[in-house]
């Protein structure tokens, strides 16, 4: 098994809906997010994806996110904006992106909210 990462940066404010300590008031964060990727088999250059490939999927599922209030943006202006449920979002838009007749799959993603916290999402 093959496994590569890549980590992508944005900055958003949130408030935790239903919350009862300071997280309910708004607040913001400079996330940080990783996705590791694994595959059984390379591709015929040798590798699992190519990085610059993984950061464009990662910048499109992004882009709306950075420098935005986090709970005015699908589908957070539905559902909570805690890190668990940013990196399930994060996740399944990677997969839904990953070309399938490559056997490629999302291992785990991980938010960051800072240096010493993050969540992260993989399949049971």
């Amino acid at each position: 098994m093959f496994t590569i990462a890549k980590e992508i940066r944005f900055s958003a404010a949130h408030t935790i809906r239903g919350h009862t300590g300071g997280c309910e008031r708004l607040h913001g964060h400079n996330y940080r997010v990783r996705v590791v990727l694994e595959a059984e088999e390379l591709d015929e250059l040798g590798m699992v994806m190519d990085f610059a490939d993984l950061k464009g999927m990662l910048e499109e599922i992004t882009a709306p996110l950075d420098h935005r209030l986090l709970n005015e943006v699908a589908p957070f202006d539905r559902i909570n904006t805690t890190a668990e449920l940013i990196s399930r979002h994060v996740f399944e838009e990677i997969a839904r992106r990953l070309p399938a007749e490559r056997g490629l799959r999302v291992e785990r993603v991980e938010v960051w909210e800072g240096p010493s916290s993050f969540a992260a999402y993989r399949p049971s």
